[in-house]
């Protein structure tokens, strides 16, 4: 879309793709978005293996072609809408053990949607946002530090979603919202979870008290009605002195109010706020205009935590093994944390490295 019903700065249109293989070697996030009324088009790429974090940035002045989702070395085609894509990133000319891929993502399940996303501060509207979520198959190559790594379909999953809608851009931070409206706390969890033959998707966001503004647990089946599953409630085991999980336990409920257990395994783990461009990041966030034609390349060392402080006030994607009902499936546990959290016993922002 060119002109927007509202023109607002924050408008906005997302994406992201979550790739990983299902021994926790490695774990890809990339995603691509337009902001209208900034006139901004941006891409990320990064890819965790070991302690090192690779990261791809990328930044340009938006054109008329909204069809053309590329900009800079990052590209995403559509091969087939809802069900196949291109997910592609060129090495640095100058650098050849840079990052790069060429990965085919194909669905394996329909688009899910989520619920309506709904934000204020105060009486301002800060996020409203409606997102689809999806989980897939992916092959291909990935290839860093001069090493290639193949991407084969039954060893490695994809999840990905999209969203468009009203969701902030930095550049209007301080005032009253800053120094009266901050929310005692956050937490949130979002979890889509492939299985052989069924796709899972959880979502729990809460405020400080435990209260909760956002909530989902659908199952998927070919041939079957989308199954909802009661009312998530997850029981996370943290690393000692952190709000990084090791360990969960979500419990559902199926239609018979039969208890499900949705047991999560932590595999490997990618804070969106290093490298990907999301809040509280230092040093680049999406939809801020870097001028035309910027790109950024750089590594992370991500194996001293007091390096990177800011991570733990943001949102973290951790792929994982699940288990339901006798059956194992990969995905995401996407988890964050921050200020008072009652439920789980965090006091503050300065509680437990949060």
């Amino acid at each position: 879309m060119k002109h927007l019903v509202t023109g607002d700065r924050n408008a906005y249109d997302r994406c992201i793709f979550q790739v990983f293989d299902h021994e926790g070697r490695a774990l890809l996030i990339t995603g691509l978005g337009v902001y209208p009324n900034a006139g901004v088009i941006d891409a990320y790429a990064t890819l965790r293996i070991g302690d090192e974090l690779l990261a791809v940035r990328t930044s340009d002045a938006l054109t008329d072609d909204r069809m053309n989702l590329a900009v800079g070395p990052l590209r995403i085609t559509v091969d087939e809408p809802l069900r196949r894509l291109r997910l592609q990133c060129d090495a640095d000319p100058g650098d050849p053990r840079s990052l790069s891929y060429d990965l085919t993502w194909t669905a394996d399940f329909p688009a899910v949607w989520e619920p309506h996303h709904i934000q204020r501060r105060g009486d301002r509207l800060m996020l409203e946002g409606r997102r689809f979520v999806q989980a897939g198959s992916v092959s291909g190559s990935i290839r860093a530090g001069g090493e290639e790594i193949a991407v084969t379909a039954g060893e490695w999953t994809g999840t990905r979603d999209r969203s468009w809608g009203v969701r902030p851009i930095p550049g209007e931070e301080g005032g009253r919202a800053a120094e009266e409206l901050r929310p005692d706390g956050f937490h949130w969890l979002w979890i889509p979870v492939r299985f052989e033959d069924r796709f899972l998707m959880v979502i729990a966001q809460e405020d400080a008290d435990g209260y909760r503004t956002l909530n989902e647990a659908v199952l998927v089946r070919d041939g079957h009605h989308d199954t909802q599953l009661g009312w998530p409630q997850a029981d996370i085991t943290y690393r000692p002195g952190t709000r990084h999980p090791q360990r969960a336990v979500v419990h559902l409920t199926d239609p018979a109010r039969k208890p499900l257990e949705l047991g999560v395994e932590i595999l490997t783990s990618s804070p969106l706020a290093i490298g990907a461009g999301y809040p509280p990041a230092t040093d680049w966030q999406h939809g801020t205009w870097q001028g035309r034609g910027w790109t950024d390349r750089r590594g992370y060392d991500l194996s001293d935590t007091a390096a990177h402080p800011m991570a733990a006030f943001g949102v973290t994607d951790h792929s994982a093994r699940f288990t339901l009902d006798g059956r194992t499936g990969h995905g995401i546990f996407e988890h964050g944390s921050f200020g008072r959290h009652g439920p789980s016993g965090f006091t503050g922002y300065d509680s437990v490295a949060g």
